[in-house]
C-alpha cells in the first residue's frame, strides 16, 4: 500500500503544481481583457488575436486546472448524505465514484475526442479569422490533457480512499480527497 500511496502523492503533487501554474491565466485573462477594452473604446483599435487569446486562456485554465480542483474537493458534489457520513463511508463513496463514474466517463471522453484532436493536428487547424491565433489544434489538445489529468487524479483519489478504508490513512480536512 505504501508504494501506491507514493504514486498517489506524486499525482497529487503533479496536479497541484499544474493547477497553481495555470491559475495565473486568470490574472492574464483579466489584464488582456482590460487592454482589449482600453484599445477598443479609447483608441478605436480591435485585436482578434488578443480576444481569442482570452478564450484560449479560459479553456486552458479550466481544462488543465480540473485535476487540481478535484484534488482540493472543489467540484460540485451532492452533500445530502456525504457531508454527514463517516470518514470511511465518504471514502467508499469516493472510491466507487472514481472507479465506476469518473474513470469510465473520462475514458469515453478520451475515446471520442482523440480522432477530433488528431484531425485538428493533422491539418494544423487555425482560427477562422485572418488575424486570429493559428494554433487551434493546441487548444483542442487540452481535451486530452483534461482526460489524463482527471484520470490520474481519479486514480489518486481511489488509492487514498482505499487507504482510508483500510485504516492506513486519514482524510485531510482542508485539502479535500488525497490532500497533500
Amino acid at each position: 500500500m505504501a508504494s501506491f500511496l507514493s504514486l498517489a502523492r506524486a499525482i497529487d503533487i503533479l496536479n497541484d503544481k499544474i493547477g497553481r501554474t495555470v491559475s495565473w491565466l486568470a490574472l492574464f485573462m483579466v489584464l488582456i481583457q482590460f487592454i482589449v477594452v482600453l484599445l477598443r473604446y479609447v483608441f478605436g483599435i480591435g485585436s482578434i488575436f488578443m480576444q481569442e487569446s482570452i478564450i484560449y486562456m479560459h479553456g486552458l485554465l479550466f481544462m488543465l486546472g480540473s485535476g487540481y480542483t478535484l484534488l482540493h474537493g472543489g467540484h460540485v458534489r451532492v452533500d445530502i448524505f456525504y457531508g454527514d457520513a463517516s470518514e470511511r463511508n465518504q471514502a467508499l463513496v469516493d472510491f466507487f465514484g472514481a472507479i465506476f463514474l469518473l474513470l469510465p466517463v473520462l475514458i469515453l471522453i478520451f475515446t471520442y475526442s482523440w480522432p477530433y484532436v488528431w484531425q485538428s493536428w493533422e491539418i494544423r487547424e487555425a482560427s477562422k479569422e485572418t488575424s486570429g491565433i493559428p494554433y487551434l489544434y493546441v487548444l483542442k489538445s487540452a481535451i486530452i490533457a483534461f482526460c489524463v489529468l482527471m484520470a490520474l487524479q481519479g486514480i489518486s483519489m481511489a488509492i487514498h480512499s482505499l487507504a482510508i478504508i483500510c485504516g492506513c490513512e486519514h482524510k485531510a480536512k482542508e485539502d479535500g480527497p488525497g490532500g497533500i
